[in-house]
């Protein structure tokens, strides 16, 4: 199983000290728009906790395990930015387990004007029957509440997850992991 985590990490960078590399490399280059297609819902899970903190990173000092950077961009069908989106994230850290009593690895934050948001957190790690995933809510201008959940590329345990599904597999660049929500038109701002 280390084998298999050492093997992800160097596929993916994760383990990269430039992953706090300044958003002056993400600001330049957009991602690859998705529009027209709707990122696909999934299951909220037991243990989303409402009211989490404003923030955009999730580590505290005390967390040893490996760290990450989730940039992305929300925008609508019509590929408009939507500027002001709430996105709501939780996970597991990296012994799949759950803070269910506070907010550790919990946090919500809003997207800049032009749609785009940035996350510092850990690997997510597994835990029985679940390959290593983020969970998020995304809300725009509108009402509707998009949950879904979000893959490391290439795991190998993503194939025999019974929720994973390959349109939420997250983006590579350099260090950074990427993904681009797409929400209905009627969200945009």
């Amino acid at each position: 199983m280390l084998k298999g985590f050492s093997a992800l990490m160097l596929s993916v960078g994760v383990a990269s000290p430039a992953i706090f590399t300044s958003r002056k490399s993400f600001a330049q280059q957009a991602l690859t728009p998705s529009c027209g297609k709707q990122t696909p819902p999934q299951m909220e899970g037991p243990f989303f906790t409402p009211l989490s903190p404003e923030r955009t990173s999730l580590i505290t000092p005390d967390m040893k395990a490996a760290r990450m950077r989730l940039v992305g961009q929300v925008i609508d069908a019509s590929c408009r930015p939507i500027a002001g989106a709430l996105l709501d994230f939780w996970q597991c850290d990296d012994k799949g387990r759950y803070d269910n009593e506070g907010y550790r690895l919990r946090g919500h934050q809003y997207t800049n004007n032009k749609g785009e948001f940035l996350l510092e957190t850990l690997v997510p790690g597994e835990y029985p029957g679940r390959t290593p995933h983020f969970h998020v809510k995304v809300q725009g201008k509108s009402k509707g509440i998009l949950t879904t959940q979000l893959y490391l590329p290439n795991h190998p345990r993503n194939r025999r997850d019974f929720l994973f599904d390959p349109q939420l597999i997250l983006g590579t660049r350099g260090s950074d992991m990427l993904f681009q929500f797409v929400l209905p038109s009627s969200n945009a701002g």
